[in-house]
């Protein structure tokens, strides 16, 4: 009886009620969802205290040990977090905060001589305020994540001071990227005619490749430094690899990561003939800080730089290092890279069609508190984030499933070129610096992992790892 009724009780709701209320069950759903794969998850951290016997020979019981804390405490943080954050979404939602936050920009931009016609400026104001109100409310989180979790097990390399200038610099750049980019994105459709999805989708296209090209050059080094690679054996060696596969590098830089954190990293980015590789000084072990010696002794520390530098080895040998950048250098020769460019276009293209489609739907804005107004920032925000919600749940796996499936490609091309004992001693090694937990819930790990799990590379590895 009870689910013939709330049938005939939602059928009596008005469309923007329904579409509301569907919002937020979604929402909801999914948290639950994501907190049911997490509770699997943690069982197999507080249950799991003993290396797997199929793990003895790779790793020790203090590196697991470690890293089954670690993993423990980032899940623990990882449920409180999300629950705050899905009480905050749905709080806002109830509450109508977002024609609230669009009333105030209204005034402010009203108070700056911007009438209510001119839509995007009251829509640059609202950006501006919703990003603000986002970093601060996740400042506390972003503070204890950093000074408490990655502080307790050794990661953690900045000091509060830093960490504060680079959160304000990093506000500051989003800001001056974000903003033009959005008042030309909404000019586009409010000029575009019938076709503005195509005109819309271009644009965001040429957005993204200029981004991705001046990231490196021109972006990251105002938070970090980069330098190049001194002239040696490993910089041959990468030119050497690079050229047997006619990947067109030009420059090899390392970057001063451990100032930030510990953990590790390598990347290569560039189109066309104008490709460079950046490593993380945390991945070179002949580079890395947290190899030196401290001026006070080995687990002395500076007060003043804070530089928590400690005697332990840090990162791959030469040889290891090549092993990952073939890794890597084998996603660009398998086209890896262009798949996702062009997998992302072609959503990108179908959510601005959808998006026109959806546009002149009154109920959708009425639905979220917009009945006299209905203004293309609000609708961007409805449907790109609300009503594309399931879509983008579903798309998010697939791709999950597709990384997955481009790194063992990407591994078996390192094998090819005569790496694989080198990559396989490089992933424990890295698995060991980042304290990655190797034994995995299977439902948490088809969900989430985009790389496969550590025992599964290192098998597909072994089969035809060189003596």
């Amino acid at each position: 009886m009870a689910l013939p009724l709330l049938a005939e009780l939602w059928a009596e709701l008005p469309v923007e009620k329904r579409i509301f209320c569907s919002v937020l069950l979604f929402s909801w759903a999914v948290y639950l969802w994501e907190a049911f794969l997490a509770r699997r998850q943690r069982k197999v951290y507080r249950t799991t205290t003993h290396v797997p016997w199929e793990l003895g020979q790779i790793m020790d019981s203090e590196t697991f040990e470690k890293s089954r804390l670690y993993q423990l405490d980032k899940s623990t943080f990882s449920f409180w977090s999300g629950l705050y954050s899905e009480l905050e979404g749905t709080l806002i939602l109830l509450c109508g905060g977002i024609p609230f936050l669009w009333n105030v920009s209204g005034q402010i931009s009203g108070c700056a001589g911007f009438e209510p016609e001119y839509e995007i400026a009251q829509s640059l104001v609202f950006l501006l305020l919703a990003t603000l109100f986002s970093a601060v409310t996740g400042l506390p989180w972003s503070l204890y994540n950093t000074f408490v979790i990655e502080e307790k097990h050794g990661f953690n390399q900045q000091t509060l001071g830093f960490f504060f200038k680079d959160a304000v610099k990093k506000f500051i750049v989003t800001q001056c990227i974000l903003l033009p980019v959005t008042s030309l994105l909404l000019y586009i459709i409010k000029i575009g005619g019938d076709y503005f999805f195509i005109y819309a989708w271009l644009f965001t296209l040429v957005v993204s490749l200029v981004l991705v090209t001046i990231y490196a050059d021109y972006i990251a080094p105002l938070f970090d430094k980069f330098i190049p690679l001194p002239e040696g054996e490993l910089k041959q060696a990468i030119e050497t690899m690079a050229k047997s596969i006619d990947f067109p590098l030009t420059k090899v830089y390392v970057v001063e990561g451990s100032k930030r954190s510990s953990h590790s990293n390598a990347y290569f980015y560039g189109f066309f003939k104008n490709k460079r590789i950046v490593l993380f000084d945390t991945l070179l072990e002949d580079y890395s800080a947290l190899n030196k010696d401290h001026p006070e002794g080995e687990d002395g520390e500076d007060d003043d730089s804070k530089s928590k530098v400690k005697s332990k080895k840090q990162g791959c040998k030469n040889e290891e290092v090549l092993a990952v950048l073939g890794h890597e250098l084998g996603h660009w020769k398998l086209g890896h890279t262009i798949k996702n460019i062009v997998i992302s276009q072609m959503n990108s293209f179908l959510c601005f069609f959808l998006f026109a489609v959806l546009i002149g739907q009154k109920e959708l804005f009425a639905a979220f508190g917009f009945y006299e107004t209905q203004p293309t920032l609000i609708g961007l925000m409805i449907i790109f984030q609300f009503i594309f919600s399931p879509y983008n749940e579903v798309l998010s796996f697939c791709l999950t499933v597709l990384s997955r499936r481009f790194e063992f490609q990407a591994d078996a091309f390192a094998k090819e070129l005569g790496k694989a004992k080198d990559l396989y001693s490089a992933l424990i090694k890295l698995n060991k610096d980042n304290l990655g937990f190797p034994v995995s819930d299977w439902i948490f790990s088809m969900w989430h992992y985009s790389h496969p799990p550590l025992l599964e590379r290192l098998q597909a590895l072994k089969d035809a790892k060189q003596d």
